[in-house]
């Protein structure tokens, strides 16, 4: 018998203290469904792409359902988790017979009246197919409890930040559900909780003293008959299970399951402040001493504006903009209005923008300038660095601007600038400036650690601190999590 295994996903990684609310719209404009989401998919270093490619190793049927992927943003409006739960569903009703189901959801996805957004497509799913066993894969970058998985049979996350290897999640994925249908057992599944909310900055898993730990999880792997899953978790999430935890699908069983997510667990425990300190962060000031006097270089300087969570702060833009550094790029600068501007005045010509900072006060006040509008129009690519390799990203209105030594890209879509695409979309290297200004958290590490002359790391006044002590929680109790509570 060929087994028949539907895929679906939603995800999104939500600041829930953004006024930026992503509604329905968005998610219906990236959605993707059915045949559509197979031929997208197929082949590319994605969750999905590993999912079908797996499901083809093992003979079975993939029935796509529905996928959306919205980035990472603020919150999701109420609409939009009803709309989600909406095309799951009724497309997993029109599929025929299932025999197992694999959901992708981030994890961290942030709604005002769900608590929990993945528990709730969980369960939702769980209640249209009571028979049917599901196993969801997540991002590395999730929260989650047990709770949430109370009708899924295992849950497996990214083991890479960068995320290099989401494509081999939705293959550990399949294997599981997989070995439940051939065999009937049904694996012991653990979570655990360091109580450590750490900044994404510092969720890097090449960083020490994680890294060994999350070695460890490895090597436990090779010993023993399981799946172990180390989540950073997402700080600017507020929910009752921010933070890191552990989790372990294990084919020994239940109490062997806990036995090893409980033993990670105290090893993240113990190590948990030089986790939450494991790379210098610097001010904005430090970071003009240290570019200044200017010396050409034969690789660029990354300056990571790792609080902006929006892709539109205008605070590295103000600090660098006419300082003797040398060239500089802005990738991606998230900013709809302006790049509709530049697109409707054709390059070469002059325009006088606002550009940035509208997502919140947080964002710093727009840089007004006259800049000049090196190329404009509408612009789509395929991914060629390893994270996400081969899907297809659409920045929609898009521009390359001059303004004094800056030049930025600004788009109209929420696009991660973690590789060199920004630059050769335009015909440019990132070797070919002297200073690069990007916006990413981890991401960036995989094609920029070997590329740059170095990396400074600035904090700036927005919505993505390094001191997550600064942030409001109303759902997470921090009384008994670090760093607050020693």
């Amino acid at each position: 018998m060929k087994y028949r295994i539907a895929y679906a996903g939603f995800a999104l990684e939500s600041v829930s203290s953004s006024p930026f609310i992503i509604d329905q719209d968005l998610f219906e404009k990236n959605a993707l469904h059915g045949t559509e989401l197979l031929e997208k998919q197929k082949g590319t270093n994605t969750v999905a792409g590993g999912v079908i490619e797996q499901l083809e190793e093992e003979s079975m049927q993939c029935i796509p359902i529905f996928e959306s992927n919205a980035g990472a943003l603020g919150p999701a409006s109420d609409n939009a988790v009803r709309y989600a739960e909406h095309e799951i569903i009724t497309g997993l009703q029109a599929a025929g017979h299932l025999d197992g189901i694999v959901l992708f959801l981030h994890g961290a996805c942030w709604a005002p009246s769900y608590p929990d957004v993945e528990k709730y497509i969980i369960d939702a799913v769980h209640h249209a197919f009571p028979d049917t066993p599901i196993v969801v894969a997540l991002d590395y970058h999730g929260n989650v409890n047990a709770d949430t998985f109370t009708h899924a049979k295992a849950a497996v996350a990214y083991h890479h930040s960068p995320h290099t290897d989401m494509g081999e999640t939705g293959k550990r994925a399949v294997k599981i559900l997989s070995r439940i249908l051939r065999t009937g057992q049904i694996p012991g599944f653990a979570l655990a909780h360091p109580n450590i909310v750490i900044p994404s900055i510092m969720s890097a898993t090449a960083l020490e003293p994680l890294a060994s730990i999350i070695a460890s999880a490895r090597n436990l792997e090779k010993t023993g008959d399981c799946d172990i899953s180390v989540m950073a978790g997402f700080a600017y999430a507020d929910s009752p299970n921010t933070g890191m935890t552990v989790m372990c699908v294990d084919w020994d069983g239940q109490h062997a399951a806990h036995d090893k997510a409980d033993q990670l667990t105290k090893a993240l425990h113990a190590e948990r402040k030089a986790i939450s300190t494991a790379q210098p962060v610097m001010s904005v000031e430090q970071m003009l001493q240290t570019l200044t006097p200017f010396a050409p270089k034969s690789r660029p300087t990354v300056v990571l504006e790792h609080a902006d969570r929006l892709n539109d702060s205008t605070h590295g833009m103000h600090a660098l903009r006419g300082k003797p550094v040398g060239r500089v790029a802005v990738p991606f600068l998230f900013d709809p209005h302006t790049a509709k501007q530049a697109v409707t005045a054709g390059s070469g010509a002059e325009i006088q923008v606002a550009l940035g900072g509208h997502s919140s006060h947080h964002a710093g006040t727009p840089l007004t300038a006259t800049a000049k509008v090196i190329w404009s129009g509408e612009k789509s690519y395929a991914v060629s660095g390893r994270m996400m390799h081969g899907a297809q990203v659409n920045l929609g209105a898009t521009a390359l601007l001059e303004i004094d030594n800056l030049r930025i890209s600004v788009v109209s879509v929420f696009a991660f600038a973690i590789d060199g695409d920004p630059f050769y979309i335009f015909n440019e290297r990132p070797e070919d400036y002297d200073v690069i200004l990007l916006r990413s958290k981890t991401h960036y590490r995989d094609f920029y650690v070997p590329r740059a002359e170095q990396i400074l790391i600035i904090d700036t006044p927005d919505l993505g601190p390094a001191n997550v002590k600064q942030l409001i929680y109303k759902q997470l109790n921090t009384s008994t999590a670090y760093p607050w509570h020693q």
